[in-house]
């Protein structure tokens, strides 16, 4: 019998649950419910007024229902009378919501379960340390123009790292390095792979729980994949790899690079489905500022420009840096925990399906050797969007619900910057 949340508060010391979901932007929306009536309000009790989230709903529809998941229960280490619960959305009739992200995530689990698979995936999720009152990075000293690793730069905001690493420790998810990342100001923490939608709910608790803890120690954590046009973007490399028990399917030691036939039909699948892909893993309009971008002050973006693929070469949209997995870096930080996860999986397993052939790997520097005929990425948010609405793979995959909710409130969103009026198209055109 499952033990009651009640029942877990007092023994934890839990005096606040946040029942918590993820909307279509990728904004964790919640309430803050107490221990005494956590046992009643779990049961789907916790109502919400889609329309006034990032959900295609309007004031005239019924409320939307949190529906927690009991097994993801997060105390805050930060703050321990206080848990969180990732949580599904259900409606009236309690039925699920079917453009709730972490339910699509759900939906294309499903279907690589019924195809025999176990979707396994570790994220890298980059950030910047900011000033909290104004548009600068925090640490006035974090100058270098390579500061990746550097070790000064990094103890210089050692409370925010270790007070983050302490809590992936006592949360049980493995830590295992952390380090400054490649703009000045930047960080990337690392901890281990898991079940796909365990990492996915792992990866939403992180941006709170960073976010979160440089609040708490003065700074503003961001996620934002283009803060500062000179330096390097915030990525989110997503690793991924597919099982059977114990069993690896992924992992050939015949196989070119260690990885099986089934993994290429999986990359070619991905590679296939790129241009459409990006509305999920590069979800806003500054996202287009992080890929194609001209060289940064470290001598390199490391975003990708091109749809290929590559062994271990960080120039390419994947990377394949050893045997039994792969990389894929075309993701950055903005992107939707769930989301990322259901685009990616969705199109490695049609890539699965149709054998799809990735081709020959591509060794060549990306940046200054550029293949002549390589695909490109999509040039803005608009361009990836419309190559979503054309895709019949995530229509039938991730559900025309979702696809028609995301396309309507993302191309509302793009109409809102294109009503903006910049200080260059000033300065380069009122003169004409």
């Amino acid at each position: 019998m499952t033990q009651p949340l009640s029942e877990i508060a007092r023994a934890q010391g839990i005096n606040y649950f946040l029942l918590s979901f993820t909307d279509l932007f990728g904004i964790q929306r919640a309430k803050l419910v107490p221990a005494s009536v956590i046992d009643f309000m779990a049961e789907g009790q916790a109502g919400f007024a889609g329309f006034a989230a990032w959900l295609d709903l309007t004031p005239a529809d019924p409320d939307v229902f949190a529906q927690p998941e009991r097994e993801r229960l997060f105390q805050l280490p930060w703050q321990p009378e206080v848990a969180w619960m990732p949580a599904d959305l259900i409606q009236v009739n309690g039925d699920p919501l079917p453009q709730t992200p972490r339910w699509v995530l759900k939906k294309v689990l499903s279907q690589a379960e019924a195809m025999g698979f176990q979707v396994k995936t570790g994220i890298e999720c980059e950030f910047m340390l900011l000033s909290p009152e104004e548009w600068a990075i925090s640490d006035e000293r974090d100058q270098q123009a390579k500061p990746c690793y550097d070790q000064q730069s990094l103890m210089r905001r050692f409370s925010v790292i270790r007070d983050t690493c302490d809590g992936m420790q006592k949360l049980g998810w493995d830590p295992y390095q952390n380090d400054h990342e490649d703009a000045n100001g930047q960080f990337e923490m690392n901890w281990r792979f898991d079940d796909a939608l365990v990492t996915a709910d792992r990866h939403a608790f992180f941006k709170y729980m960073v976010k979160s803890i440089a609040e708490k120690h003065g700074y503003r954590a961001t996620f934002m994949p283009k803060p500062f046009a000179h330096l390097t973007g915030n990525g989110c490399h997503t690793h991924i790899s597919l099982w059977q028990g114990e069993q690896n399917l992924f992992a050939d030691p015949q196989g070119e690079l260690g990885l099986s036939q089934l993994a290429y039909h999986f990359i070619g699948g991905v590679l296939h489905h790129a241009p459409a892909l990006c509305a999920l893993t590069n979800p806003t309009v500054n996202s287009y500022r992080r890929l194609n971008a001209p060289v940064t002050l470290s001598g390199a973006t490391w975003s990708p420009n091109t749809i290929s693929y590559s062994g271990n070469n960080r120039t390419h949209a994947i990377r394949i840096p050893d045997a039994g997995r792969f990389e894929l870096r075309l993701a950055d930080a903005a992107a939707n925990p769930y989301l990322l996860a259901a685009g990616l999986i969705a199109a490695g397993l049609d890539g699965i399906q149709h054998q799809r052939d990735p081709g020959p790997r591509c060794d060549n520097n990306a940046y200054t050797d550029p293949l002549p005929n390589a695909p490109t990425l999509p040039g803005s948010l608009v361009e990836a969007l419309n190559h979503l609405d054309q895709s019949t793979l995530f229509r039938s995959r991730l559900g025309d619900p979702f696809v028609n909710a995301y396309l309507k409130l993302k191309r509302q969103q793009w109409q809102e910057y294109n009503r903006q009026i910049t200080p260059w198209e000033r300065e380069t055109t009122l003169d004409c």
